[in-house]
């Protein structure tokens, strides 16, 4: 599994780091961006969700 950010589309709205805490965070400018050691997918189920909670679509994961 693949977890790409679009960091030119996201807002800082925090929604995937509230879904999934384990995988997203936000960065000193608040936007978002994964946690190390997540950059392949593994989160958990929670992952996909967070994609769908991102207000903009900037979340995208993929197989």
């Amino acid at each position: 599994m693949h977890i790409d950010i679009d960091k030119d589309v996201c807002i800082g709205a925090g929604q995937c780091a509230l879904a999934a805490p384990g995988v997203f965070t936000q960065d000193d400018d608040g936007f978002s961006t994964l946690l190390p050691g997540h950059e392949t997918g593994s989160g958990g189920p929670m992952l996909r969700e967070a994609a769908r909670a991102c207000p903009v679509g900037a979340i995208t994961v993929s197989d």
